[in-house]
């Protein structure tokens, strides 16, 4: 039988229950915002990183934490651009936290891509300005970071990790089936697929010719350069949303500049649904791996 993973992996082999979230911060530039001791962890929801109602992110800070080392996990919830929400990962967070208690996790929202209002750029925005609220002084963190994404959220790693990111904050990328080059003919001569591309390019997904740059800048594998992170990536043979194409064209451009990466398809594998439990066990160990290797 297949599992998804995409959604909780580390849940699967931690077997830790979802943590109830116990403080809320919901500060804006507007009003100060409490200091935290940083001698004491705290579970934060919903706190407010800019001035639409999806600017939102769950952060864990754990003890003892210090602006010199303690490093951050970002995960990136999926949806197409269009869908989805940090909540799809409230127990692979709660997970991190528990195989890591000494790394900070944000788990952010973001604003969705809408009729007249694609997800790129804003998404990435987004994510910078995620991490700008998470680098000021009262969490005491520091500027190391690993994103985390499935799906569209994976794209969005990927995305800023190679091209929004000059201070090269970003240690690694664990990337699950996330859009890697939206030039391939898989993607621009599928009706459908280019529908689902059209939440994060709007109505330049009707007229690619015309618009053949805007799909080469919001293309992962097109901004791949010698200092890009670390990257791990999982693909299904069988995923009806990402074509198999995109795996060797992420690990074409990586290896062309030298990157450490590493990357599998399963065979019979779906969007981020393995095939076995064989799979299922072999994504979680690489992922722990990688991590460990990376970013502990």
């Amino acid at each position: 039988m297949r599992k998804v993973v995409y959604i909780s992996f580390i849940a699967a082999f931690i077997g830790c229950m979802i943590i109830s979230c116990k403080k809320k911060n919901t500060a804006s530039d507007d009003t100060p915002a409490p200091e935290y001791d940083v001698t004491q962890a705290y579970n934060l929801t919903d706190v407010v990183y800019g001035s639409d109602p999806k600017q939102k992110m769950d952060v864990y800070l754990p003890a003892n934490r210090s602006a010199n080392s303690t490093k951050v996990f970002v995960m990136i919830h999926g949806g197409g651009w269009t869908a989805g929400d940090k909540s799809d990962y409230t127990s692979t967070m709660a997970s991190f936290k528990s195989y890591y208690p000494n790394h900070a996790i944000i788990n952010i929202n973001y604003r969705l891509g809408v009729q007249g209002s694609p997800g790129y750029p804003k998404q990435i925005n987004d994510i910078q300005a995620a991490l700008n609220e998470i680098q000021k002084e009262k969490y005491s963190l520091s500027k190391n970071y690993l994103l985390y994404g499935g799906s569209a959220g994976g794209h969005l790693s990927l995305l800023y990790g190679y091209a929004f990111d000059p201070n090269h904050y970003v240690k690694g990328i664990v990337n699950t089936v996330g859009p890697a080059d939206l030039t391939d003919t898989s993607f621009t001569k599928n009706i459908f697929l280019m529908g689902v591309v059209g939440g994060l390019l709007g109505d330049a997904v009707y007229n690619y010719q015309a618009n053949q740059a805007l799909f080469a800048e919001a293309s992962p594998a097109k901004q791949v350069t010698a200092s890009s992170p670390p990257t791990i990536s999982f693909y299904g043979d069988q995923d009806p949303l990402i074509p198999v194409t995109q795996m060797p064209a992420l690990r074409a451009a990586l290896q062309s500049k030298g990157v450490w990466h590493y990357d599998t398809i399963y065979p019979g594998g779906g969007h981020a649904v393995w095939a076995s439990q064989a799979q299922n066990q072999d994504y979680i160990n690489r992922t722990v791996a990688f991590i460990n290797q990376f970013f502990n």
